[in-house]
Parts: structure tokens; sequence; C-alpha cells
């Protein structure tokens, strides 16, 4: 298995106390762009929608892009034909369909990280004005969504108006959209009576008792609020009876394992009730694919099979894969004899399926990624003992007091089709001096710079070779190159380089992961994981981790890496058994705290064994050595990479220096001009007769005015040299440094 990546950063006190202050952002990882927010949220399809955007490291922000192209933005104009700061008119197309897309930003630095665009059927509204009172209610209309923020310490107030037996779903997206809100939704009568209360960030089914006005009061659990703390609240009329349909919301990070390849959307027998009895199994044929629902509280449903010994079935459930907040568990039992003489031995049980790897124990970037690929739900192999009869039960473990006919489970028992699924994100930082960050990470990269993306398989039926790990449609300059995930380990790496000279870009990439299953190529996509928001240095939020929809990677075309480590040549020989020589060359763009980092190695092939290595950062050149007698290295071709940790002195911007420098000379030189263009104007009105005296003073006057805003203008001047010269003082950040990929080729050793 890949060794993940594991610090013991031994600095000085100043870089922990640095490190420690949660008031900076950046102590950990150098600047990355951030889309935060959008307001509105989202539009109706075949409209235009004018947005306001937010966010951090946005600087020289251009184009806004979406993960699908029937979503286009184009930057709103004033009268002047200028562009609005921050604001565009975003085009949604007639047949975009209902769901979420990424919205991001290319800037200076790269793409951005995305926020959740929504595009539905509804009218679309936005609250304007505040509406923390009763008598300050937003009138909404039924079968229409409103995108709004929470108010601080307060109540927002909606009305609308219902007939008698009208059924209206309120439906408020929150998490489910990348906001922060957990909200709580009440629906009351005209006088603000609650009649309905929904505290769980969830939808209310409210039947209206008469015609007449109603009130919805949203407000945070804790009445928190602010601009991350928005919602979308829709007020949609639904048919008595209907299925509800919540609005779109994204995917948690460990639902790309499900569902397995091919299953079909709707499963091929539902569950019958009354089957919560061991007297009223539900009777199954193996292979079978049946969805059931965890309902009532308590439920436990019962079915039984036949099946022959020495068959074997794997068994997969999938329900808090689904989003919901269920956790199945499943006992089989060998059933003989019937009623008084029935008797049922345990053959099997099944719960929880953990990650492949371990997962960091406080959901920060501490001792293990702060992303968990394990899941609540069930896949197990079923072996059968004897001919016969056997019941299989499931629950939902913590299910006792959940009553919602939502909670929906399919169970799936089949015989075994091997397969894989993947999941990466972005290599993040383990400190252990008490810092606590998960960071949503762009593959925004800077000339010179490789980012490591640690991938995740999720083994399905006994699979256990070799992932080829693959990323192709790059920009133009930037390379791609997996190490693969070798057979019976679940970890792997992708390092995406940029060279110094890659031009400003931005491409979607296609990632994926190709393996030989049953003698025939398998392709499966890999989803790319990232933090809904940044949290670079908190002991109070908890981070929440999603799936993206795609996989953008940009390059700056501006700003360089702050180091760069290559090895000198394409690929390395040496004899099995031998010491292996790699010789590293090294380009410094930044000042180091420090002298030394320790590197470790990433690599199949029992590469993640070599020892850590100090690496000069006074150096051009150095050289790591591998003995690969040690490793017990087999013959082969391998790709390895070297990893670590350095403080860089960080310089934001320094080029705005010299622009500033260069504006605060012509301003001087501005000032110089009209100072004597002044001066002339001033003895000519001296000279200036009796006749042309009033003439002379005007003329004065003007040119008097003129220096004061040269004036003015010169101190701005150099005011902005100042700022910029504030900004671009360096600043201590650690962050992760990855080498270039090394090509190894290990050779059979020479016969004595």
């Amino acid at each position: 298995m890949l060794c993940r990546f594991k610090f013991l950063l031994i600095l000085s006190f100043a870089l922990l106390s640095f490190i420690g202050r949660a008031a900076n952002a950046q102590s950990v990882c150098l600047p990355a762009p951030r889309l935060l927010t959008t307001m509105p949220m989202g539009g109706k399809a075949g409209t235009q929608v004018e947005i306001t955007i937010t966010g951090e490291h946005l600087d020289d922000a251009s184009d806004l892009r979406f993960s699908d192209p029937r979503l286009t933005a184009t930057p709103k104009l004033d009268a002047a034909g200028k562009p609005v700061p921050n604001t565009y008119v975003v085009s949604i197309a007639a047949d975009c369909p209902a769901g979420l897309y990424e919205a991001r930003l290319m800037t200076r630095l790269g793409v951005s990280s995305s926020r959740v665009f929504c595009v539905g059927d509804l009218d679309e509204l936005v609250r304007t004005k505040p509406n923390t009172t009763l008598a300050t209610a937003m009138e909404v209309r039924v079968n229409s969504v409103c995108n709004a923020v929470m108010s601080v310490r307060a109540v927002d107030h909606y009305a609308f108006d219902a007939r008698k037996d009208q059924r209206v779903i309120i439906d408020c997206a929150t998490r489910g959209i990348d906001s922060k809100l957990d909200a709580v939704v009440i629906v009351a009568d005209a006088a603000g009576r609650d009649l309905q209360v929904e505290r769980r960030g969830g939808v209310l089914d409210f039947t209206a008792p008469a015609d007449g006005r109603y009130v919805i009061k949203v407000h945070e659990l804790t009445y928190k609020g602010g601009p991350a703390f928005y919602y979308r609240l829709a007020v949609r009329e639904l048919p008595p009876g209907a299925a509800i349909v919540r609005q779109p919301s994204t995917k948690a990070v460990n639902s790309f394992s499900w569902p397995p390849t091919g299953l079909p959307e709707q499963a091929a027998t539902a569950e019958t009730e009354p089957n919560n009895d061991r007297s009223k199994a539900q009777r199954i044929t193996l292979p079978c694919d049946v969805s059931g629902s965890f309902f009532p509280a308590a439920d436990v449903d019962f079915y039984e099979f036949e099946a022959k010994k020495g068959e074997e079935w794997w068994v997969e459930v999938g329900s808090e894969r689904l989003g919901l907040p269920t956790d199945p568990s499943i006992l089989v039992q060998r059933v003989v004899g019937s009623g008084a003489d029935e008797k049922a031995t345990d053959i099997a049980e099944f719960s929880d399926i953990p990650s492949p790897v371990k997962v960091s124990s406080n959901g920060y970037a501490y001792d293990g990624p702060p992303y968990n690929a394990g899941t609540a739900d069930i896949l197990g192999k079923l072996t059968i003992p004897e001919d016969g009869l056997y019941r299989l039960q499931i629950t939902d473990l913590f299910g006792g007091t959940r009553n919602d006919r939502r909670n929906v489970y399919r169970l799936v028992i089949r015989k075994p089709q091997p397969e894989f699924a993947l999941v990466a994100w972005a290599l993040h930082m383990e400190l252990r001096n008490g810092d606590r960050n998960a960071l949503s990470k762009p593959l925004a990269l800077r000339g010179g710079a490789t980012m490591a993306l640690e991938v995740v398989a999720f083994r399905r039926d006994g699979f256990n070779g070799d992932i080829e790990l693959v990323m192709e449609g790059l920009p133009e300059g930037v390379t791609a190159q997996g190490l693969k995930i070798p057979a019976g380990q679940s970890r792997g790496m992708v390092l995406v380089t940029a060279s110094q000279e890659a031009p400003r870009a931005l491409a979607s990439a296609r990632f994926f992961g190709r393996a030989v299953v049953n003698g025939a190529e398998m392709i499966r996509p890999c989803r790319l994981a990232s933090m809904a928001w940044p949290i670079p240095d908190s002991w109070g939020e908890i981070p929440y981790p999603r799936l993206l929809a795609d996989v953008p990677v940009s390059v700056s075309g501006f700003d360089l890496s702050p180091l760069t480590i290559a090895p000198v040549s394409s690929v390395f020989q040496a004899a099995a058994g031998s010491k292996l020589t790699i010789p590293l060359r090294l380009t410094r763009r930044s000042e180091f705290s420090g002298a030394t980092m320790q590197l470790r190695t990433a690599g199949a092939g029992g590469f993640e064994r070599v020892p850590q290595f100090n690496l000069s950062l006074t150096a051009d050149e150095t050289q790591a050595v591998i003995d690969l007698g040690a490793l017990k290295t087999p013959p082969g071709d391998y790709m390895i990479a070297f990893y670590g940790g350095a403080v860089a002195k960080y310089r934001h911007r320094p080029d705005l220096i010299a622009v500033a420098e260069e504006a605060r000379k012509q301003a001087e030189r501005q000032l110089a001009e009209i100072d004597a263009e002044v001066k002339k104007t001033a003895d000519e009105a001296k000279a200036a007769s009796e006749e042309k005296k009033a003439e002379a003073a005007k003329a004065v006057e003007a040119v008097t005015a003129r220096q004061k805003a040269a004036a003015a203008a010169l101190a701005a001047a150099a005011e902005q040299v100042k700022k910029a010269t504030q900004t671009a003082q360096p600043t201590d950040i650690v962050d992760i440094v990855v080498s270039e990929p090394i090509a190894i080729r290990v050779q059979p050793a020479e016969s004595k």
C-alpha cells in the first residue's frame, strides 16, 4: 500500500506559533483560488439570471465556467460598457436538465474550487429585503423557489396562500447545495402559530386545513447566519399520495462506490409487507434485486430463499450511500424444520464497509486524509454450507426512533461480478502540532509544480488485480503519471505536472482506472472529491467533503512553484538487489525556512518502504539512494515520486510592486510637469495687462486644481506602492512539495 503522507514536523517555535494561528488562513498550503458563494444559487431552465459571486484569491478573475456547456456566463456590463465587479449574467439553455452543476472562475492562479449552481423548473425569486418578522414576511407563490441568505440570530418569514386540502411540499435545500446552514423549517398559520416543524434540515409535507394564508419560518439550528448560510426554499404543490422528490443534492464521498455497474435504476422486486416477522418472511429467488424501506421505526424485514451447498453469493446493500441517515445490518440463518420444530443457525452477519484506507482520526488532516471512502452499507460474500432454506433479516441498526418511509434500501444478492470503483482527492498534509486543516484544493497548477492526487479503490466481489491510473485531455504543457494501485492494495497516486513554460489554460480532463478482469479490459471512471468549504485552521467547524461532477485542470501561466524537484534522466536502470542512485535537480523560486526538508517515497513494488531522507534546500543538485536489495524489488518497470513538507517564504504578487512603482513614477512626472505649468501660468498672470488679468486668474485657478489632483494621484500611487510592498512581504507557509515522476527499470540480477 502506498504510504500515506505523514509528518512529524519538528519546526522552530516561530513556525509552530505561525501554524497555530487560526486567524491566518494561509498557514497551511499555498494560496489557491476558491469560489465561495453565488447569489442567487440557481435559475430556471430557459432563462437568464444575474449572479453576484464572492471568493478568496480570485485575482484577475475572468471567465465563469460551468461543468455543462448548456450553462454559459458573461460579465455584466455597466452603462459605460465596463464589467461590473463580481457580477455575471448566466444563460441557462431550455434543454438543460434540472440538477446541480459546478460553477468555477478562471483566475490568475488558475481555476477556482467550485460552488454548485442549481437548475430547476420552478419560478425563481431572490429575497432582497429583511423579512425577520411576521409583518415583513416575504410573499412567495406555490410552485416557486426563493434564494436567500440566513439572517443572523433571527427567523426568516415567508407567506403563501393555499386552498383547503391542498398538499404543499416545503423543501429547504442547504447542505446539499454546499451551504453551512442546518435549517429548522416551520409552517404556521396566518397568526404565526406553529403547525408543523422540521428540525433535521429537510422537507415539510403540509396539507392546508382551510383556505387562507400560511407562514413559513426558517432559522439556523443555533441561529447562525451570514453569507455562507444560504438556502433555496422551494414551495411546490403535489397531488395526494405522490412521492416527494427533493431538490437535487450533492453526493457524499462514499457514494462513489454505488451503484454497482449495470444495476437498473429500478429494482426488479419490491418489499412486500408484512414481512417483519419470521413467520411472514418474503420468499425470493437468487439472484435478486429488492427495494425496501426501514419503516416503521425498528422495522426488521425478513426474506427467505433456497440455496445449494457450495454456492457463493455476494450480498450488497445501498442505503447510506443514497444519502440517508441509515446503518443497515444483515443476519443470514440456515433454517431447518418449521413451526415449533424450527431451528435457525447463524451462518453470516454483515455490517459496515470500512474505508479501504485509514482516514484521519479527527476528521481533519491529522493522521490520514480527511475523506472517508467507507460506508455504513453492506458488501460481503455468502458461502452456502448445505442445501436448504435460508432466511435473511435486514434492519437499520439505529432505526429505533426513525419513522420515515424515505429511509429506503436496495438489497442485491448476485453471483460474483468482480469490478472496482475509484475516488481521488488532492493530497493533504498531516500535521501533528494541533493544526486542523481541511482545504478545498482545485487542480490549479503553478508552472513547475507537481500536484499529487490520492486515489482509493473500492474492490467489489473479490477483484484483486492491478489498477492502472490514467488522466487524459490535459492542458498544453501538463502531463499526468499514474502510480498504479498494485494487486491486493487500495491506494495509488496520480501525479499531475505543469512544466515551467506551460501556458495559461483550462481543460476538462478524463480520469479513469484500467484493469484486466477475467481476461478482459475494464475501465471505470475516477470521481474527484473536495471540501465543500475550506477550513484552514478551526476547532469549531466540521468539514463537509463531497464528490465533484468533473475534473477541471488548469495552469496559472503567471505564478511558478516555489520549488521543483526533477530527475536528471527520464529512466533510471539498476539490477535487482543493487543500490540505485537517482540524481535530482532542484529549481528554487523562493526562500525557505530551514536548510533541509524530509522526503518520503511513493510507489508500488515496495518503494513506499524506502527510509525517509533529508533533501538540502540550498543545493542545486542532490541525489537519492535506494537499496533495491533491502526492498526485495523484483525486476520490472516502476514509477515513483518523492514528497515532503517545506516552509516557503511565500510572496503574494511581488510583480505588483513594479507596476505600482511605475505608476508612482508616472504620477511624479505628471505632477512635475503640472508644477512647471503652474509656475509658468502664474508668471504669465503677473505680467498680464489689466484687461486680461481676469482671464489669467481663471487659467491659474484651473491649472492649480489640476496640480491638486495630480498631487492626490501621486499620494494614491505612493499608497499603492506601500500596499503592494506590504502584500508581497514574505510569509511562512508550509506546503506539500512533490517531485516530478521518476521512472525506474529494475533488471534481473546478473547470474554468477
